[in-house]
Formats: structure tokens, sequence, C-alpha cells
């Protein structure tokens, strides 16, 4: 019986979510810009998947499409920080295009821009119980949620285009000065898929640009 009981309270647990606050899913303080010019300054909350907006000031809740938004701006507690996001048209289907939203993390003659979404998934972990030796090193599944992130550089010619993560792409964003922007990148030991590292080299690619 107790036996049995044990393995019941692994596969408890392993149903288990660690609950995680993400900043998709709090208020923070901001402003909101219309393409009408109207600002509103109150408490903001986003929603990239639907690409809303809600604002609550003085209780009054109201919720815009990126399709009435020209930008917004939210002071984020949790990485205590400014951020800012902008309602772009960006093409869905052949010839038509949508405004969505993008974060803004670098800006220049080549832009880089971000959309968060928070993913779920299973790791399989083992059971470290003293008494596992009785069933076994079986593993039992952990659900966690996490935030992932897909990036896009913009410029005025091209208009945005979305990066996949890949090595062998993240150059020919950079049509001029190639090789500059790669003995950098091995220079400093920078990462193709890390955020920080995307934005130094957007901004150093930048500044070649400007010299």
């Amino acid at each position: 019986m107790r036996k049995r009981s044990i393995l019941i309270f692994f596969i408890f647990i392993s149903s288990i979510a660690f609950a995680q606050e993400f900043p998709s899913e709090i208020w923070h303080k901001g402003k909101l810009v219309l393409l009408s010019e109207d600002t509103i300054v109150g408490n903001l909350k986003y929603d990239l998947k639907n690409d809303l907006v809600q604002v609550n000031v003085q209780n009054v809740m109201q919720t815009y499409s990126a399709r009435k938004i020209l930008y917004f701006e939210i002071f984020d507690e949790t990485i205590e920080s400014y951020r800012h996001f902008y309602a772009l048209p960006y093409q869905v289907q052949a010839n038509y295009e949508v405004p969505i939203l993008f974060e803004v993390l670098y800006e220049g003659k080549l832009s880089l821009l971000c959309r968060e979404e928070i993913v779920t998934e299973s790791a399989p972990q083992y059971n470290s119980y003293p008494y596992s030796n009785y069933y076994g090193n079986s593993p039992y599944s952990q659900t966690r949620a996490r935030l992932s992130y897909k990036y896009y550089f913009f410029d005025e010619r091209e208009g945005i285009r979305n990066y996949n993560l890949k090595k062998s792409e993240l150059l020919t964003f950079f049509n001029k000065n190639q090789q500059q922007v790669k003995q950098y990148i091995k220079k400093n030991n920078l990462k193709y898929d890390r955020m920080r590292d995307l934005v130094r080299i957007t901004a150093y690619y930048n500044a070649l640009l400007d010299s």
C-alpha cells in the first residue's frame, strides 16, 4: 500500500505546471497613441496573440485592435525598463497585409523587432525519491511555460522580414559590410539566437552604415 501511494504521488506531481506570471498577463503603466492621434495614459495590458491592447483609465476599460493603434509604450516592472511597440503592416498572405503589433528592440536604418509568445512544453524528469529503487529509474513528465520570441528585421526598402534563428541566415540581413559583421560576431562571441546579442549586432551594423 505504501509503494502504491508513493507512485500515485509522483504521477500527481508530474501533472502540475508551475505557476508563473508573464509580462503579457499583468498590467503596466504606460500610454497608447491611436491613429487618430489621441493619446491615452493609464494601465495597459497587451495581447500579441490577438493583436489587442487593453487600457484601464480610472477603472474604465477600453480595448483597441492593432488597426486603431499607432504605437504604445509601457514600463515593465518585471525587467525595470520601458518597452515600445508599434502597429506595422505585415504581409500574412500574398498581396495581403494587416497591421500587427511588434516590439521594437532597436530602431535604426535597419531595425530589430520581435513578438513574444508563451509556449508550454513537457520536459522528462527522473524520480529521485529514496524509494525509487522499488520502481526503477522511470521518467515522468513535468510541464512548464516559458517565453519564446520571434524576431524580424525591418528597413524601408525590404519591409518586415522574418528571421528564423538560423545562423546561416543572419548575415543575409546585412547587405553591406557582411564580412565586418561576421568578424564582430566572432570576436565578441555573440549568439545568433540570443536577444541581447541580436541587439548588439544590429546596433553595430547601423553604426557601420552611419560611418
